[in-house]
This record gives structure tokens, C-alpha cells and sequence, in this order.
């Protein structure tokens, strides 16, 4: 009784930790809108310098739509200024709904 109990966990663990890997290697869908935003940020400030980019997170908007916001630190001229890039998306059909980028001035 006590071998069988062994198998099912080893089996058990087996299964889980292949479960683990998969999710692990499975990339984050905020992950292409965060492509989107970074070449929509190199496009409208053009031959400035991005510093820094960072997630930050995400809101649920209604049923299915979200929005992801993205942060970046641009330089233009030696002065540094955030630009946030909303993403707003369908979950259930993964297409973009909207993007808008302001501009905030000073860190």
C-alpha cells in the first residue's frame, strides 16, 4: 500500500511540476502591447533616447477589457520626462481597442 501511495505522489509531482515549466515558458500577453508601446513611443520621439521602460500593471476596464500601462523615461535635450502608454484590449479576442500616450514632465 505504502508503494502505490509513492507512485501516485511521484506521478503526482511529475505532472505538477511539468504544469509549473509549461506556465513558466508561456510568455505574458501584456508582453506584445508592450512592443506596441515601445515602437509607438520610438515613433513619435523620434531620435530622442529611451532610458528606462517599465510595466505597470494592469486595470480591468469592463467584461473582457483591460488596460495595461506602460511607463517610459525619455531624454530629449538633457532633460528627462516620463511618456505613459495606455493599452486598452480584449481578452477574449486578444485585439487592441485603444492607445493613448501622455506625457509627463519631470520624473
Amino acid at each position: 500500500m505504502k508503494k502505490v501511495i509513492m507512485i501516485f505522489m511521484g506521478v503526482f509531482l511529475l505532472f505538477q511540476s511539468g504544469s509549473i515549466l509549461v506556465e513558466a515558458a508561456e510568455k505574458p500577453d501584456y508582453e506584445k502591447y508592450g512592443k506596441i508601446a515601445i515602437a509607438v513611443v520610438q515613433a513619435d520621439y523620434p531620435g530622442n533616447e529611451v532610458t528606462d521602460y517599465e510595466y505597470k500593471g494592469r486595470k480591468t476596464v469592463a467584461k473582457n477589457f483591460v488596460e495595461d500601462d506602460f511607463k517610459f523615461l525619455v531624454s530629449a535635450n538633457g532633460v528627462e520626462f516620463n511618456v505613459i502608454v495606455t493599452v486598452q484590449h480584449d481578452l477574449r479576442n486578444k485585439k487592441l481597442l485603444s492607445l493613448k500616450v501622455a506625457e509627463q514632465k519631470g520624473k
